[in-house]
């Protein structure tokens, strides 16, 4: 059984050096409340590559997004919402929108994201990048840094600030 995660109030308050995201994103997965190690891409207007790093072992990992703030496409939707439930990813941020939202609602993940659309991206429309820095809601994520959310909001931290 996963750990439950702690509140992002409390983790805030005990630790003013984590960063907290700028209030920008909105629920839609079936937790609201995840945390874990960081995993990052960079995308634009194509999901490729967020398909193929939720087809791989996610061990409890946060996966976070960035889109590039696009409202004009989904980046992540029910199919994708599966692969991360089967594939152990506690939860995905994504710097853009998703799709399928009544599906991605049923499901045991944590997904945040800025709003909801229901264009799907391109394939092949652009290259992406894993595993780097990416930056964006005022938070810098660092791949291996731990995220926290719930209804309040999303804390970085470098390390597992947990209990």
């Amino acid at each position: 059984m996963a750990t439950p995660s702690p509140a992002t109030a409390d983790l805030s308050d005990a630790h003013p050096e984590a960063q907290a995201c700028a209030p920008v994103f909105r629920d839609y997965g079936g937790k609201r409340t995840f945390h874990g190690p960081i995993a990052t891409l960079k995308v634009f207007e194509d999901n490729a590559l967020v398909r193929a790093t939720l087809e791989t072992p996610g061990a409890g990992r946060v996966l976070v997004v960035d889109g590039g703030g696009s409202l004009r496409c989904a980046l992540v939707g029910g199919m994708l919402g599966e692969l991360a439930v089967k594939n152990g990813w506690a939860g995905i941020i994504v710097n853009g929108c998703v799709r399928d939202t009544a599906e991605l609602a049923a499901q045991d993940v944590g997904v945040k994201a800025l709003a909801a659309h229901p264009r799907k991206s391109e394939k092949g429309l652009h290259s992406g990048m894993a595993d780097r820095v990416v930056e964006f809601a005022g938070v810098r994520f660092q791949p291996g840094a731990w995220l926290y959310a719930d209804a309040d909001g999303i804390v970085v931290a470098d390390r597992a600030i947990h209990c």
